[in-house]
């Protein structure tokens, strides 16, 4: 490495996020650029440490250490090179992803881990302000068709990689646009859409071609589809969102997570000015305390709520790794997103009992009790009974599968013990043809996750319709191989 000692000479440092005040007042990204001379000292504190648990703990295999390494040595050009040999879509990752690379770098073992996040996105933001990311046109062309149904990060890493590959390549989008999660289910703080837009632009001149408003099953026939081009790729996602069956959920003011975050966005692409939900002047209640829910709480911070509390039926998390939960696993300790540094309550090992109606058919509180974790199961704590008041609750409990419609039955791809549609070790569901790549394989994951089986995907698929490939499979699927 460059400074084999720099672990010992300079301690970690992230981002400076924007001061609350001030970041409550748009919908910018939070952070603050982020100095390059104090990058390459945090480059500098990657280890010579002989096996690079990082690059295993990233499901895209990203050569951490080298990049690291040329970033210190200030070798930019040849850094975004490294960095998009295993990843096509960094300024994605290195907004989005939790860091599960962080979690693995040897140096946390009893430090602060390396700030491989922000190293990975000032690499190619790098890039972008210096015009070095260009299209990347396939010399040849195979006369092979895809088609490439869904438009988020594995669909996206899928059609890039195919049509570098000089296949012909159609991604298909029941949305207005293209982006699928990342563009209508991230909030525009957390990335803003321009990254989404200069990606598209590339790869449209490389020749990938995009059609919004074509939902399968409604104005795109899937048969036809089939018909007309050479393989099929399913990358829908896993979009059915899990609801909560308690008494109360009919009332009005109660959301899914996914009803409200793309109306948000859309009001900021311009659509519109006033939001159908809105959290205005309202006291908030998110239940569900992942990512989805943070992604609440700070839009309903934005629209000006007159509270937000986030419901958890887990306890919370301890401040420092626990014994059960040793490096190199990802690990479970309390986190604070920007979300959350911006305000609300967090409320952990509770449960929802049932929402109370106001008389008139709206939502105006919640009932809910403690919970204790017994034998396996969740128990209510005797006596902790309490009313939260709540004029809107939005639902961001995670997601159960794909969307099970028409056409995929239609279709007659075996689904897995999941839900999820099932494909074997190339990523070809029991529809000869048809593939399968992201959470509609997988389930609901990271953005690393889809973007990595998007790649592994285009492998088999381009394996499929060649006979062989050279194109890099990073990973194999989890799901059992099709009988």
């Amino acid at each position: 490495m460059g400074e084999a000692t720099g672990f010992l000479k300079w301690g970690r440092k992230g981002p400076t996020r924007r001061p609350v005040p001030v970041r409550l007042r748009d919908w910018r990204e939070v952070y603050e650029p982020f100095d390059q001379s104090v990058l390459r000292e945090q480059a500098g504190r990657c280890m010579d440490c002989g096996i690079p648990f990082c690059n295993n703990g990233c499901p895209l295999g990203n050569l951490i250490p080298d990049w690291n390494d040329l970033v210190y040595r200030e070798h930019w050009r040849d850094a975004i090179d490294r960095l998009h040999a295993t990843n096509n879509f960094p300024e994605f990752t290195g907004r989005l992803c939790p860091a599960p690379c962080e979690a693995a770098c040897v140096l946390g073992i009893n430090q602060d881990p390396v700030s491989i996040k922000q190293v990975e996105v000032t690499i190619v933001d790098t890039a972008w302000d210096n015009g070095w990311i260009e299209p990347q046109i396939a010399r040849t062309k195979t006369g092979k068709r895809v088609a490439v149904i869904g438009s988020g990060p594995a669909g996206l890493a899928v059609a890039q990689q195919l049509t570098r590959a000089g296949h012909d390549v159609v991604v298909l989008e029941r949305s207005d646009r293209i982006g699928g999660l990342l563009r209508y289910g991230i909030p525009e703080f957390k990335m803003e859409k321009r990254h989404i837009e200069r990606r598209l632009d590339q790869m449209r001149q490389e020749g990938t071609e995009f059609r919004t408003n074509a939902e399968v099953g409604v104005t795109v026939d899937m048969e036809v589809l089939r018909a007309s081009h050479d393989a099929v790729v399913l990358a829908c996602g896993a979009t059915a969102w899990r609801d909560l069956d308690i008494p109360g959920r009919k009332l009005r003011g109660i959301h899914q997570a996914m009803e409200y975050l793309p109306i948000a966005n859309k009001v900021q692409e311009g659509d519109f000015t006033n939001p159908a939900i809105s959290a205005e002047g309202k006291h908030v209640i998110i239940i569900g305390g992942g990512d989805t829910g943070a992604d609440c709480l700070g839009t309903a911070h934005r629209q000006g709520a007159l509270s937000v509390t986030q419901l958890e039926i887990m306890p919370r998390p301890p401040e420092e790794r626990a014994a059960s939960n040793p490096w190199p696993q990802w690990s479970l300790v309390y986190r604070v997103s920007s979300a959350h540094e911006e305000g609300g309550d967090r409320l952990f090992s509770v449960n929802t009992e049932r929402f109370i109606d106001d008389g008139n058919g709206n939502v105006k509180a919640l009932l809910l009790h403690e919970v204790e974790f017994v034998n396996g199961k969740f128990e209510k704590i005797a006596g902790s009974e309490r009313e939260l008041p709540a004029d809107l609750v939005f639902l961001a409990l995670g997601f159960v599968g794909p969307e099970k419609g028409s056409w995929l039955e239609e279709l007659g791809v075996v689904l897995d013990e999941r839900g999820n549609v099932k494909r074997d070790d190339d990523y070809m569901s029991s529809v000869p043809g048809v593939f399968v790549a992201g959470d509609m394989g997988r389930g609901q994951s990271l953005i690393v996750w889809a973007i990595a089986e998007g790649r592994a995907c285009a492998a088999g698929v381009d394996g499929y319709l060649m006979g062989s490939t050279s194109l890099p499979r990073p990973i194999a699927p989890t799901a059992r191989p099709l009988a």
